[in-house]
């Protein structure tokens, strides 16, 4: 048996945006792009749409349309038409000329509508950015308050007697009397000589002294927090003064003075 074949007399028709072959019975749209007919599927009408390609029933409102653009032109001429048409026709009121007031320069520009299809980039008109607020003023401060450092001033006694009795408590309560008892334990027991000082008032000199060495320190009663220092030593009792070679006090095994009545 020789085999028959079926034809049909439908037509071929692929699509012309994503080139399927369209199925028997199913149906194309006609878009015109490039002034040629395209054909495209139900499921392309919208890419064909967004592409620009403009469907065949419309094609009545291009004349309309292409007219409408030539005579739109850019953005800023139609902007500049619009400004002088509305300065040339003037209005009527109580029979006084008066023209069209013209745009605030301020006011925002809307951006251009292109008509159906149209490809062009559309026009838009850049937006002035308002300046910056100014940076507020800084919170004035209270001035600072004056710090006074503490002064560790005393009454200096008036008293001979009394200056050599506090000098005396505050050289035991230095570090000084270990270094009396070290040298006593190889020279034996020192002379001490309390003395106030002839020129300066507050300032007492202690020399404690053997016949080999001698050692003399200061207390400034007026500034008992400086303590008590050592103001000069040497090898021998001829460079004392005679009034430093005179003993009024002892000092103990500890070091520690004592003040001898008479």
């Amino acid at each position: 048996m020789t085999p028959k074949q079926i034809a049909t007399n439908q037509a071929m028709v692929s699509c012309d945006v994503c080139g399927r072959t369209l199925l028997r019975g199913e149906h194309a749209d006609v878009f015109l792009h490039g002034g040629q007919r395209r054909n495209v599927c139900e499921l392309c009408t919208q890419r064909a749409a967004l592409e620009g390609w403009i469907r065949e029933g419309l094609v009545d409102d291009m004349p309309v349309r292409q007219r409408g653009r030539r005579e739109r032109g850019s953005f800023f001429a139609r902007l500049r038409r619009r400004s002088a048409k509305a300065e040339e026709v003037p209005s009527v009121e109580n029979g006084i000329r008066r023209h069209a007031p013209r745009a605030a320069a301020d006011e925002p520009l809307e951006p251009p509508v292109l008509p159906y299809g149209d490809e062009r980039e559309p026009t838009y008109v850049a937006e002035v950015a308002p300046a910056p607020a100014p940076p507020p003023a800084p919170a004035r401060t209270a001035p600072a308050e004056r710090v006074h450092e503490p002064r560790h001033v005393h009454a200096v006694p008036t008293n001979a007697d009394m200056k050599r009795a506090r000098a005396v408590e505050l050289f035991n309560a230095s570090p000084h009397p270990r270094t009396i008892a070290g040298v006593a334990r190889s020279l034996g027991a020192p002379f001490v000589v309390v003395r106030p000082s002839p020129t300066e008032g507050s300032i007492v000199s202690i020399t404690t002294g053997w016949e080999l060495c001698w050692y003399r320190y200061e207390v400034d009663l007026a500034d008992e927090a400086a303590g008590v220092r050592l103001c000069a030593q040497g090898d021998e009792l001829s460079q004392l003064d005679p009034a430093d070679q005179q003993p009024n006090a002892a000092a103990d095994a500890r070091g520690e003075i004592h003040l001898v009545s008479g």
